[in-house]
């Protein structure tokens, strides 16, 4: 899995700082759904009772995935198109990247 690399360390938070606390709850909610399935086919729990559980986690990934891409695009993108428009355009390329990554096109 190839990552983007973090730009250098600066004094501005991320751009989901604002919503962090949000993305963390949910976060903390997905590792219990974990730790459920995990107990279900431990305990040889009907599969599609399992399968519906997986589910369940794979769309709440999904809404955090989505959370700090709107963040990002709301903070980070829009902070570097107005340092200027080689910023703008590199932070546009890098969400084009992650987005193709995120949908797996």
């Amino acid at each position: 899995m190839t990552t983007i690399p973090d730009p250098a360390p600066s004094a501005a938070p991320h751009g989901y700082a604002d919503h962090k606390s949000d993305h963390l709850a949910r976060l903390h909610k997905v590792e219990g759904q974990v730790r459920g399935i995990t107990r279900m086919v431990d305990d040889d729990r009907y599969c599609i009772d399992v399968l519906t559980q997986i589910s369940a986690v794979s769309r709440a990934l999904q809404e955090v995935a989505l959370g700090l891409l709107d963040d990002h695009a709301r903070h980070c993108v829009t902070d570097a198109a107005r340092s200027g428009p080689a910023e703008g355009e590199a932070k546009l390329d890098e969400l084009a990247l992650t987005l193709r990554r995120t949908l797996r096109l």
